[in-house]
């Protein structure tokens, strides 16, 4: 009978470890917070400006790729080249229009990344400034083709409201063009 009794001694005590580890890793996995199973869905819309002339650019191209080659003739005539490197600064408005109302920013960088077409890898920080999402931002990477007419995007986390964010971004033009830029709407559907 001791045998008997300090085997189930033994059981009980190693079960109340395995509980123990357990409600340790939901604890740390969720920062420190209990696991909750509520996820929330949103739709965000919202436009774009994304300029690379005029008075006030939100674009910079701070690397030409082709210019960095010997020109041999082949030189390609668009105004986005393979290898450019674009900087990115801009304002997220309610409408399409310039003076719609401001909710935000767009920061970031795109790499030209095929010398077939226009593709860009892009990574991008969606950052709200008003009302109830104000000072929390979403992550986005993405290959944008300007040759498709919707592009899609993946949402690979947040802050703020938006921690532990995942999901997708649509975006399409507006009215834009290659030179000049102008103006992409956004649809972005996430879970958080």
């Amino acid at each position: 009978m001791p045998v008997a009794i300090a085997c189930s001694k033994l059981m009980d005590f190693l079960l109340l470890c395995y509980a123990f580890l357990l409600g340790a890793a939901a604890y740390n996995t969720h920062g420190g917070a209990a696991a909750s199973t509520t996820t929330t869905s949103t739709h965000l819309h919202f436009y774009m400006d994304d300029f690379y002339t005029g008075q006030n650019p939100t674009a910079l191209r701070v690397v030409s790729g082709r210019s960095l080659l010997p020109d041999n003739g082949t030189a390609a005539t668009s105004p986005r080249q393979f290898g450019d490197i674009v900087v990115l600064n801009d304002p997220l408005t309610e409408g399409p229009d310039r003076g719609s109302a401001r909710v935000g920013k767009a920061q970031g960088f795109a790499v030209r990344s095929s010398e077939g077409g226009i593709v860009s890898d892009l990574h991008l920080h969606l950052f709200l400034e008003t009302g109830e999402y104000n000072g929390s931002s979403l992550a986005v990477n993405g290959r944008i083709d300007m040759d498709m007419e919707v592009r899609e995007s993946v949402i690979v986390g947040g802050t703020g409201r938006f921690r532990y964010a995942r999901g997708y971004m649509l975006s399409r033009n507006y009215e834009y063009d290659l030179t000049d830029g102008g103006v992409v709407e956004l649809d972005v559907y996430l879970q958080h």
